[in-house]
This record gives structure tokens, C-alpha cells and sequence, in this order.
């Protein structure tokens, strides 16, 4: 059964300008299973997993591409990042031939990598101006619904006017945690897999052909607690010194494993917002899995209800909505590092997040319960940047929008995506 993606949109739009569409995503979001529902029927399909056609990729690209001409979608195309360099080739050719003909450009090629970091030198390098590159992630709560999802926003009236549209919207907390225990992996979702035993095999797979060649052999088993410590971290600061000393390894091999684990769509580093802050603010970056499923999992949580009520459930609802946020950008072919932040300083004054837009801040708290008390103490703290602070919203299961005063507004997480 295939869920309508958000993304599809972007994905259509991209189609128009380029001749190359570059998708990331972590394996299993379903990135090959929205471009051959997009373009199935007009491209052919390779997928470098075979090992046949991976061989003949590395070892002669332009045999490759003249048993496969395009259109043409290629799978896992960071296995054999040398076809970059031959598709640019092609590419460059074929503008030149449309360009004599006075022809329209199309689309030639759709590539997918579920390891961003084998493929960010060679895109640079080769297709730089020729492809969109596009993170997809999984579900999103509204995707699971079957509703059309929107970008993230702070407007009160028009979250009102959603409000009013989508009168079933609210969901429980005991259903919002059912949502952050299954995750988004579209296999789960679908009921094609079992939970557990999914979360079990996409661990075993991530590393056996995404993270093994990328560290040594004897640290396989190290990497493997890495994932599992890193969860029971989400929602907080990255602290290096702390990570590499419980596991055992150096401060280098620590930040280049989460920046192993950042570049596949495993993890998300939030990063605080700087400009013109002083010395006090706290300069870490924010650490957030993308899939609360699979965070869950990792930290051995065995049902929705335990973790709803275990000392972490505010960390994995924070982790929620924030992932539901950068999923939201995704989605609309933007990146979410030039509009979300949060804000610490050392005197432990905490905004869980700033959208900044418009010359403008937007604070916004999220708190796992209702009606929290003082949710918007720490928002004056944000007058030192000097600039106009736009009402802000707090984040909990609440079943409808209310304003609390002139700072903020209660948005519910149910309403999230809408």
C-alpha cells in the first residue's frame, strides 16, 4: 500500500528545473518507493545493491550508461560515486544537443543515496548546479493520517483557521506516545513489519553497508553502543568529552562517528543561534534522533506506555516535535539549519527552540503536559540580540489552541504538521 509524501511536491517542482534530482534520506524512509511511484513508469530502475550492475559502475561507467541510458533512476548511487562525473558529462552533452535544437531541458536522471557522506564531495564536485538535492525522511504524523502536511508555522491564525478545518485533529497522550514508540519507518507503519524485529535488522543493515567501511573492523561493537548511548542522549547537548569517555574511544572518533551518523539521516544536530550573542551562550549543538521508533528501541523501551511514563518521556516528546519540525522542511525543499535554533546560556536559561524569520524571533517551549506553569519565563532572555520578538507558542497535549498572554500561545502537538 502506498501513503502519499508530502515531499512528492518538491520532488514534481524539482523535475521542472533539473536535469538531476539527488534524493537523501536514511534506508527505509522510503525514497525508492516515492520516485518509482513519481517517475516508475517513464525511467528505468537500477539499483546498485546488485551486484552485477554495482561491478560493472565501478569498473566502467560508460559501459554502465550505454546498457542503461537515461531516463534512468539509480538507487544507492553512493556506492559508485564515479558515475557522478560520467552522468555530468552526459548531462553537459545533451544541454548542448537541446540547446542547438531549441529544445526544452528535462529530466535525465533520479538518484538515491541513503549515505549522505560518501555523496557530498562528489555532488560538489561533478554535479553542482545540474541536480536538487533533497533530504526525505520518514513518516510524518499527518503523512500516517493521510492529510497533506504543512511547513512549520507560528502564526496564530492561521493555526486557528487549521483548527477549525480539522475538528478530529486531537489525539491523547496515550496515543501521541503510541505514534513516538512506533516511529515513522513506512514498513512499520504499513504493518509490513514487526516492530522489533524491523528496528533489530535496519541496526544490523545500517552498519554492515553504510557504516562498516567507515571505521575500522574492531570497532564495530563500539559503534553499536555509540548508537545506543547517543539515544538515551536525545534532546540533550553534545557533550564530546562525556560521549567518548563512556564508550571509550577519543574525541575525534567520537565527532567524526555523529557526523557519520548526521550525514545518513540517522541523528539531527541542533545548533544554538549565535548572532551577536555574548560569550555566555552556550555553543553545543542539540542532539536528536529522527525517528523516535527507532530511539525507543535503542534504549530497550518495551511499550508506548513505559515510555510515556519512564524519566525520559520528556526528552522523546521533545525529540517528537522537533523532528517533526525539520521533517516539515524537508518536505517543503527547505533547510531547516537556516531557520531552527534553540537558545542556552550558562545560567541554564533555555529556549527549546527559535525560528528565526523575517529579521525576527519566534520562541517556542515544549512540555510534555498541560497547562505548564510559567512556560515563557525564559523568553526575555532574547532581548539581548536586538531585535523585534514575535509572539511564540508552547507545545503540549492540549486538545485546542489558547492564548496565554501577549508572549505565547498553547498550540497542541496533536495539530503539529497540520
Amino acid at each position: 500500500m502506498y501513503i502519499k509524501r508530502d515531499i512528492e511536491k518538491i520532488l514534481l517542482e524539482a523535475a521542472e528545473s533539473f536535469q538531476v534530482i539527488t534524493i537523501y534520506g536514511s534506508r527505509q524512509v522510503g525514497k525508492s518507493t516515492t520516485v518509482d511511484q513519481l517517475f516508475g513508469d517513464s525511467f528505468e530502475t537500477v539499483t546498485l545493491d546488485d551486484a552485477e550492475e554495482l561491478d560493472m559502475a565501478l569498473s566502467n561507467p560508460r559501459a554502465f550508461f550505454e546498457s542503461h541510458p537515461w531516463p534512468l533512476i539509480i538507487d544507492e548511487v553512493q556506492k559508485a560515486v564515479g558515475l557522478l562525473s560520467e552522468i555530468k558529462k552526459i548531462v553537459d552533452e545533451q544541454r548542448r544537443t537541446w540547446m542547438k535544437n531549441n529544445e526544452p531541458r528535462r529530466l535525465m536522471f533520479v538518484l538515491t543515496g541513503s549515505n549522505q557522506f560518501e555523496l557530498q564531495e562528489g555532488i560538489s564536485e561533478s554535479l553542482a548546479g545540474r541536480t536538487a538535492v533533497i533530504n526525505m525522511s520518514g513518516f510524518t504524523q499527518t503523512e500516517k493520517r493521510g492529510i497533506s502536511g504543512a511547513l512549520f508555522t507560528v502564526d496564530l491564525q492561521e493555526l486557528l483557521n487549521k483548527q477549525r478545518d480539522h475538528k478530529d485533529f486531537y489525539r491523547s497522550s496515550g496515543v501521541v506516545f503510541e505514534d513516538i514508540f512506533q516511529g515513522g519507518m513506512p514498513d512499520i507503519c504499513t504493518g509490513e513489519s514487526k516492530r522489533d524485529l524491523y528496528y533489530k535488522a535496519y541496526i544490523d543493515t545500517y552498519i554492515e553497508k553504510d557504516v562498516r567501511k567507515l571505521i575500522s573492523a574492531s570497532s564495530e561493537m563500539q559503534f553499536r553502543k555509540f548508537i545506543s548511548l547517543l539515544a538515551l542522549r536525545t534532546a540533550q547537548e553534545v557533550v564530546y568529552n562525556e560521549i567518548s569517555n563512556a564508550i571509550g574511544i577519543n574525541v575525534e572518533t567520537c565527532k567524526r562517528w555523529i557526523s557519520i551518523l548526521k550525514t545518513s539521516g540517522i541523528v539531527y544536530l541542533l545548533e544554538p543561534y549565535m548572532a551577536n550573542a555574548s560569550k555566555r551562550i552556550i555553543k553545543a549543538p542539540k542532539l536528536y534522533f529522527m525517528d523516535t521508533g527507532l530511539c525507543a528501541y535503542l534504549c530497550k523501551w518495551p511499550n508506548a506506555h513505559m515510555l510515556m511514563d519512564c524519566a525520559m518521556s520528556g526528552a522523546f516528546f521533545e525529540t517528537y516535535v522537533v523532528s517533526e519540525i525539520i521533517k516539515s522542511f524537508y518536505n517543503h525543499g527547505i533547510e531547516p539549519n537556516q531557520y531552527i535554533y534553540y537558545y542556552r546560556d550558562i545560567d541554564k536559561k533555555e529556549v527549546d527552540i527559535l525560528l528565526v524569520k523575517g529579521g525576527a524571533l519566534y520562541p517556542v517551549e515544549i512540555k510534555k503536559g498541560i497547562a505548564p506553569s510559567k512556560p515563557t519565563k525564559n523568553f526575555t532572555v532574547l532581548e539581548k540580540y536586538n531585535m523585534p520578538i514575535k509572539q511564540g507558542m508552547v507545545i503540549d497535549n492540549a486538545e485546542k489552541i489558547r492564548v496565554l498572554n501577549d508572549e505565547a500561545f498553547i498550540m497542541p502537538v496533536s495539530l503539529l504538521g497540520y
